[in-house]
């Protein structure tokens, strides 16, 4: 009882970890390259590489948490990702902070693994909430990574100060992991699907690569469509060997079933949204007003403290009462609720961003929109998976918003860089009145997706069922 007691808090504090993890390098990709002594375009590759071993490892995580239990992968990945939080902190080379990143990558699968535990643990009339609470978290999270970032490093302070934060942070949920979260025995078989891993692995790395190297490379370049065009093959190769598999890593039908397409359809602009909302803000805010006209010349300190720490703040309420207006309204309804406040946040912030309330005020309701999302989505998807599947599924889930959150971050850069004013390299201030707008639309797309979820009896069992019945087609890949 004591334990269940305090295994919402800390599995909080563990996707905190996440989120904390996922921000905290972006402001400070320039500091890196200054003090390295590498370029910009070098020092990029510390946010690359970790996307690149999320997307790769958090299918393969999330399945054998499934199998092999959800406590001791939880403990794995945490040890993983504190080795890496440890080297990134100790380095002093470009290279070996990139593997630390690597390292720390692993990390994204903490989330899935998290909200599987919970509904292995939780009893129904808490489990609503208690998933809502812990995905408002994630949201939340992000936000706080930021603020703390530039706590850190104002005033041009050593970049290591981040990386030893991190330590700290995965040290205390490493032990919040090893005394906090009970023990299962296993109670799934199988295997792990690893021709169907190893697939989707060079699937994922190479349309990934073709995302967020195409501004560097050159959106025409050879190495952009190669990338784009042999990963879209060889998904393809993937897609129809994992329909021919008896225990495919991820189900086909899982991806194409109707509520669970929409709700992923949802959560990669779920994700566009929360990072145009970040990157535009933050960007946004710095821009020297007596080179461009606009913004307010802040610092990374003010940026992250005045601009983005009230909306952080007031995404934890969100995140808070997200679970009772679930178990009231559903998760479908606060979903679209939640998309039309971002919808009228991110207008009103496109037409209105003259002033330093008008910036505060649209990143609280934006805040409100993500926290609300991330509640609602979780319990949208566990609606229509098994018991069984559920990290995988999640798992899946988590790499959709990892999509949703890069294209963001790439389209919004390659743009920033593209049109400037004549003789600097500032933006157009027209640049972030389209992103604005681009995260308004965001929101209007995740309003349709949730328009589309119209989930039947029995959805869960028929994902299953149609995938496990019998095949005569070899297993072995092709």
């Amino acid at each position: 009882m004591s334990t269940r007691r305090i295994l919402l808090p800390g599995l909080c504090f563990i996707v905190m970890t996440l989120a904390v993890l996922q921000t905290m390098v972006v402001p400070i990709v320039l500091t890196i390259g200054t003090q390295l002594g590498v370029s910009t375009t070098a020092a990029g590759w510390v946010l690359t590489a970790n996307l690149l071993a999320a997307v790769i490892a958090t299918p393969v995580i999330g399945r054998l948490a499934d199998l092999h239990g959800k406590r001791p992968v939880l403990i794995g990945v945490l040890t993983v990702v504190l080795a890496g939080s440890l080297l990134a902190a100790l380095t002093h080379s470009l290279l070996w902070l990139i593997v630390g990143r690597v390292l720390q990558g692993v990390s994204y699968a903490l989330f899935p693994i998290a909200l599987a535990v919970l509904r292995d643990e939780m009893p129904p009339r808490k489990l609503v909430g208690s998933m809502a609470v812990l995905s408002g978290t994630l949201g939340v999270g992000g936000g706080f990574g930021l603020v703390l970032t530039g706590l850190l490093t104002a005033n041009g302070a050593d970049y290591h100060r981040v990386f030893w934060l991190t330590v700290a942070f995965v040290l205390l949920a490493l032990a919040i992991a090893w005394f906090g979260v009970p023990a299962r025995p296993r109670t799934s078989g199988g295997t792990v699907d690893w021709w169907g891993a190893a697939l989707l692995a060079v699937t994922l790395l190479l349309l990934f690569l073709a995302l967020t190297q195409g501004r560097t490379w050159g959106w025409g370049s050879v190495a952009t469509i190669g990338c784009a065009v042999v990963g879209v093959f060889a998904g393809a190769i993937w897609w129809n060997f994992e329909k021919r598999t008896d225990e495919p890593l991820v189900a086909p039908r899982m991806l194409t079933h109707g509520p669970l397409l929409a709700t992923n359809v949802a959560t990669l602009f779920v994700g566009v949204g929360m990072f145009v909302n970040f990157l535009a803000c933050s960007y946004f805010v710095q821009t020297p007003r007596a080179v461009a006209g606009y913004g307010f010349t802040a610092n990374v300190l003010e940026a992250s403290v005045v601009y983005l720490l009230p909306g952080a703040a007031v995404g934890v309420v969100a995140a808070v009462v997200s679970g009772r207006l679930i178990r009231s309204f559903g998760p479908r309804r606060v979903l679209i609720a939640g998309a039309v406040i971002g919808l009228f946040g991110f207008v009103f912030v496109a037409f209105a961003h003259d002033h330093t309330w008008q910036l505060i005020t649209a990143g609280i309701v934006i805040n409100m929109f993500v926290s609300l999302a991330f509640a609602a989505l979780p319990n949208l998807l566990m609606a229509e998976v098994s018991a069984a599947d559920t990290g995988v599924a999640n798992s899946v889930n988590s790499i959709v918003r990892t999509v949703g959150t890069s294209i963001a971050s790439a389209t919004l850069s390659t743009v920033l860089a593209m049109f400037t004013i004549d003789g600097s390299s500032v933006a157009r201030e027209s640049v972030y009145t389209a992103a604005f707008v681009a995260g308004a639309v965001a929101c209007l797309v995740v309003v349709l997706a949730a328009l589309a979820i119209r989930s039947t009896p029995g959805a869960r069992e028929s994902v299953r069922v149609a995938e496990s019945e019998p095949t005569t087609t070899s297993n072995m890949p092709v």
